[in-house]
């Protein structure tokens, strides 16, 4: 028999302090992101106590930009419970708001320290959509980052496991699993950027990041057009799938662009 049981979205309670499945999945992601970095890094011979420095700072960053942005597009309900502003476990963070805090740190960070910041970028990528495309499994625990209202047989229908299913079943109804399209395609980008990062002659540097941002941009606008609870702007316009328009065609130029620069470095060599 078919039980619809959701799953408890803490993991465990330290005393008073409840640990939530969406930060450990978070905290997961982050830190086998940064493995992976440091041992790229380490391959290309970059110094490992400045990278840290610049981790160290760059992760926080990131985690207060992600819901600075996402409460500045839902300051309407935030004005009146100004003491849930703080309250990211329980979800709320963006990660367009994440990249570009984290972004603009590391760029700033590379300018102070004479480092290549589109070195640092390529080797940050893959990582980056890893680790996204694993922390959309918090969004799964915490029921959220769903789509529209679909049917029992339609979930069944993707041979979906019934943990996944039962999970889906939310306010009375079952819903799209956006939340696992979008993971999906992340960690197939991870896979397909850590398989060519080394094929000789492929990227040069700086295309693996730009590879990146037109890899996630190009699959969350569709995504994103699934989703019932996107951030909104004017007139209807879904703010995830602006800025998914814009990082593609912007990240498209730049690629196109810098290709013609006989100078650039190739990824393999470095």
């Amino acid at each position: 028999m078919f039980s619809i049981l959701a799953l408890n979205p803490v993991a465990i309670h330290l005393g008073p302090i409840a640990v939530h499945w969406y930060g450990i999945f978070i905290a997961a992601a982050v830190l086998i992101a940064v493995y992976l970095s440091m041992k790229e890094a380490k391959r290309q011979h970059l110094n490992e106590d400045i990278l840290y420095d610049m981790i160290l700072w760059a992760i926080p960053i990131a985690i207060i930009s992600a819901r600075i942005y996402y409460v500045v597009f839902q300051w309407g309900y935030y004005q009146h419970h100004l003491d849930e502003i703080v309250q990211i476990w329980d979800g709320g963070i963006a990660i367009y708001g994440a990249l570009i805090g984290a972004g603009l740190f590391i760029w700033w960070f590379c300018f102070k320290h004479h480092l290549s910041v589109w070195q640092i970028l390529d080797i940050a990528a893959p990582t980056v959509i890893m680790a996204q495309g694993i922390g959309r499994w918090g969004n799964f625990m915490n029921q959220e980052a769903f789509g529209a209202v679909t049917s029992l047989h339609f979930l069944q229908h993707l041979h979906l496991p019934s943990l996944i299913i039962n999970q889906m079943f939310i306010s009375g109804a079952y819903r799209q699993p956006t939340f696992l399209y979008e993971s999906l395609w992340d960690l197939s980008g991870f896979a397909l950027l850590m398989i060519m990062r080394h094929a000789p002659q492929f990227f040069k540097r700086g295309e693996i990041f730009l590879s990146y941002v037109m890899w996630y941009s190009f699959g969350r606008f569709f995504t994103e057009g699934m989703r019932t609870d996107s951030l909104m702007l004017f007139g209807g316009i879904r703010v995830s799938q602006l800025l998914s328009i814009v990082l593609f065609v912007v990240a498209l130029i730049v690629l196109i662009y810098r290709r013609k620069n006989d100078q650039l470095v190739w990824y393999y060599n470095i």
